[in-house]
């Protein structure tokens, strides 16, 4: 199996980090938002890498933010709202 290797750079502080939305109640919801907020956007693909999440569980969480108006897609790229 080749690896690719995915640099993701953090820009945001933890002080310049928006609260966390009432509305995310699951672990991986809330993990998945705090990365965005803190890369201030990210693909898949850096999310993937990032996290270490499996692929289909972090498309599964993206569509529910998304569904709650949380986060939208720019091109290739999730940010937050």
């Amino acid at each position: 199996m080749e690896s690719h290797a995915t640099t993701v750079t953090t820009t945001a502080t933890a002080t310049e980090l928006r609260r966390l939305p009432a509305e995310i109640d699951s672990t991986q919801g809330k993990l998945v938002y705090l990365s965005l907020e803190a890369t201030e956007g990210a693909t898949l693909e850096e999310l993937e890498a990032l996290l270490t999440l499996k692929k289909l569980t972090i498309l599964s969480v993206l569509n529910c933010l998304s569904s709650r108006e949380l986060i939208d897609k720019r091109g290739d790229t999730y940010v937050t709202n």
